[in-house]
C-alpha cells in the first residue's frame, strides 16, 4: 500500500475509532470526528448542489445570453426568474430586508406541498389500498408445492388486519364485545408493523456497525499493515484476536460502568440542606 493511501486509511480508522469512543463518554475526539463530519458533507453537499443543480439547470440554460444584459437575451430567459427568487432568499440574513425572502420561501413551500401530496397519496395510501383489495386466489389458498405455502393465507391476513387496524381508530363507538376483539386485533396488528419498522431500523444501523468493523479489520488491519500483500493468516489471527480483545476489555468495562450508574439511581437522594 502507498504511503499517502496508509495515512488516509489511518486516519478513517482513527475518526471510527473516535466516534466509538462515545460508548464510553463525550470526549475531545468524538467532538472532533463529529465536527469534521458535519463540516465535509456541508462542503461536499454545496459542492454538489453547485454542479448538480445551478450548473446545468442555470447557467447552461443561460450560457448563451450575456451576462452584463443580465441574460434577458438568452434562448431560454426565464429560466433568470427562479435566480432571482433564489438571491432573495439571501435577504434573510439582512434584519430590514429579512421580509423579502418570504416570498420566494412561500412559492418553494407551495410548489413542494403541491408535488409532495399526490406523491404522498399515491405512494402511501392509493397503493397499500390497491395491495389490500388485490383478490385473493381461492384455488391456491394454501398455496402451490412447498415454495408458496400460505399464499392466500397471507393475503387475507393482510386483508382482515387492515380493517382491524381502521377499527381500532374508530372511537365513536365503545371497544367492547366483538368490536372490541377486533378493535384489539388491530392492536396486534399496528404493533406488529411498528416492531417490523422498528427491527428494519437497528439491522439497519448494526449492518452498518459491521461495516466499520470489516472496515477496521480488511481494509485498514489487513492492507494496511501487510506491506507484502499476501493473506498471512498467522498476521490476520493475531490482529483479529488484538481487535476483538480490545473491544472485550471495552464492554465489560462498559458493562461495570453501567451498573455503577443504576445503583446510583437507586440510592436516595440526600436532601439539601437548608440555611436559617
Amino acid at each position: 500500500m502507498e504511503f499517502t493511501t496508509f495515512l488516509w486509511t489511518t486516519f478513517a480508522a482513527f475518526l471510527t475509532l473516535a466516534v466509538f469512543s462515545f460508548l464510553y463518554k463525550d470526549n475531545p475526539m468524538y467532538k472532533f470526528a463529529e465536527h469534521l463530519f458535519v463540516g465535509v458533507s456541508a462542503g461536499y453537499f454545496v459542492i454538489i448542489l453547485w454542479h448538480g443543480a445551478l450548473v446545468p439547470n442555470l447557467f447552461k440554460k443561460l450560457a448563451d445570453g450575456d451576462w452584463y444584459l443580465l441574460w434577458l437575451n438568452a434562448s431560454e430567459w426565464w429560466y433568470f426568474v427562479p435566480f432571482i427568487l433564489g438571491v432573495m432568499m439571501f435577504a434573510r440574513f439582512f434584519k430590514k430586508s429579512s421580509w423579502i425572502s418570504r416570498w420566494p420561501l412561500a412559492m418553494y413551500i407551495g410548489i413542494s406541498t403541491g408535488l409532495a401530496i399526490p406523491l404522498e397519496m399515491a405512494n402511501r395510501v392509493n397503493r397499500q389500498l390497491w395491495a389490500m383489495m388485490e383478490p385473493i386466489n381461492w384455488s391456491s389458498f394454501w398455496g402451490e408445492r412447498y415454495l408458496d405455502i400460505g399464499s392466500g393465507y397471507s393475503e387475507l391476513l393482510i386483508f382482515v388486519g387492515t380493517i382491524a387496524a381502521l377499527v381500532y381508530f374508530f372511537f365513536s363507538k365503545a371497544h367492547t364485545g366483538a368490536f372490541g376483539a377486533v378493535a384489539k386485533f388491530g392492536i396486534w396488528t399496528l404493533m406488529l408493523g411498528f416492531g417490523a419498522s422498528f427491527g428494519f431500523t437497528v439491522m439497519a444501523r448494526i449492518s452498518l456497525f459491521i461495516n466499520r468493523i470489516q472496515f477496521l479489520d480488511i481494509n485498514w488491519g489487513q492492507a494496511a499493515f501487510d506491506a507484502s500483500g499476501t493473506a498471512n493468516e498467522n498476521y490476520h489471527a493475531g490482529f483479529q484476536a488484538l481487535f476483538w480483545a480490545v473491544w472485550l476489555i471495552f464492554l465489560v468495562y462498559a458493562v461495570f460502568e453501567f451498573k455503577k450508574y443504576l445503583n446510583s439511581k437507586d440510592k436516595p437522594s440526600q436532601p439539601e440542606s437548608t440555611q436559617a
